[in-house]
């Protein structure tokens, strides 16, 4: 294997909270380990969130010592392979010096879900690689673009994507012809989040708690996409399927709650237990033991994943996987190319749902060992990583 260069974009610091930073992190670490001379940037154009502000600051004091500190203990040596450029254009972690020569020796540069707003330095790097983490809300405007009626804004942001070289995408079935996620402009070549596996090794052998749990948002505070006249929705939009679900099953099911506005009192007239979403998420290691403490997961997807049929999947649920946490998830279409019914309960109605829970408790000894399988064979960050710098140096 030949020791590359490579710059991984994301958006770790922006969004301080535990699962953004697994989400990114993951990237380089798992490049790091196989060998690779791997850097972190953030340089989005705007300012990080403040979760306990709940708001945009200029000061990324705390967004810095934040993944300090993550990369630290994740793997020493990591925490010199970083840096954020804010607005103002000040640099954090390395210098703009060291950063300039860290540009000029790059091979690849992965733009991690188009965070990475590319600079006319990243764009002389030899192989620019766009990942597509999120199907349909990438591919929403080329309709559009394709017959010209598009808008500026629009338009403008799909020729920034066209400046990458090499397209991956999370909606695995994205090239199917049964997957309705818009096709043309970009050949997408299919991909998933790589897992670092070590990092999730450590679980208790059985969790302290028999919960059902999972961390989410409810309703994005913007509309899904609008795909020639369809409006597509988050995941609230298939979570509401689910309301009854904890009045047909003696087992508990737990929501750690974030952003939009979720009807907390429906919910917990429902039967749903409810758990502050910050408090579980504030570090990536409160996050990795809220998923240790788990029975297993339970949890919908965005409508415009399951709509299309995409066949993304959860980075999250991934973690839970590795962890030797079983998963009763919602099929996006991942079931046409993942082998589920054991470690992972793929549902599409409530019946399904309610099913795999059962299926699960009745053998979870099972399905803990099956999910550990799982992830170590559509997972494994060494195996994903390699796979997809090998499709990007093609």
């Amino acid at each position: 294997m030949q020791k590359r260069t490579i710059i991984v974009s994301g958006l770790a610091a922006t969004y301080p909270l535990g699962g953004v930073a697994w989400d990114y992190i993951q990237y380089l670490h798992g490049f790091y380990r196989l060998g690779h001379d791997v850097y972190y940037l953030e340089d989005t154009g705007g300012w990080a969130y403040d979760p306990f502000k709940v708001t945009f600051v200029d000061d990324l004091t705390y967004h810095v010592d934040y993944l300090r500190n993550f990369l630290k203990r994740l793997d020493p040596g990591l925490e010199k392979r970083f840096c954020i450029i804010d607005p103002d254009g000040r640099h954090w972690g390395l210098s703009a010096e060291d950063l300039a020569g860290v540009v000029k020796r790059a091979d690849v540069f992965i733009n991690i879900s188009t965070t990475c707003q590319l600079r006319e330095e990243y764009a002389k790097i030899p192989v620019k690689v766009l990942i597509d983490s999120d199907p349909l809300y990438t591919q929403e405007h080329f309709p559009v673009y394709l017959d010209g009626t598009v808008g500026q804004d629009d338009r403008w942001r799909i020729q920034e994507m066209l400046r990458h070289d090499v397209f991956f995408s999370f909606g695995e079935n994205i090239r199917e012809d049964f997957c309705t996620v818009p096709k043309g402009v970009v050949d997408w070549i299919p991909t998933r989040q790589p897992i670092v596996l070590d990092s999730w090794s450590g679980a208790p052998a059985r969790p302290p708690h028999d919960v059902f749990t999972t961390v989410l948002s409810w309703q994005p505070a913007q509309k899904g996409p609008l795909v020639a006249g369809v409006q597509y929705g988050g995941k609230n939009m298939e979570f509401e399927k689910m309301l009854d679900l904890p009045k047909k099953t003696t087992a508990t099911l737990e929501l750690a709650l974030g952003g939009g506005r979720p009807p907390r009192e429906l919910l917990l007239e429902k039967g749903w237990t409810l758990v502050d979403g910050f408090a579980m998420s504030k570090t990536p290691w409160v996050y990795r033991d809220y998923i240790w403490d788990s029975l297993a997961e339970f949890s919908t997807a965005k409508n415009a994943y399951v709509a299309t049929k995409s066949g993304w999947f959860s980075c999250r649920t991934a973690c839970y996987l590795a962890s030797g946490r079983p998963a009763v998830v919602q099929d996006t279409g991942f079931s046409h190319f993942m082998d589920v019914g054991e470690g992972v309960l793929a549902f599409s109605d409530e019946e399904g749902a309610l099913a795999g829970i059962e299926a699960v408790r009745a053998d979870w000894d099972r399905h803990s060992r099956a999910a550990r399988a799982f992830a170590a064979r559509y997972f494994n960050s060494d195996d994903v990583l390699t796979r997809l710098l090998d499709e990007a140096l093609r």
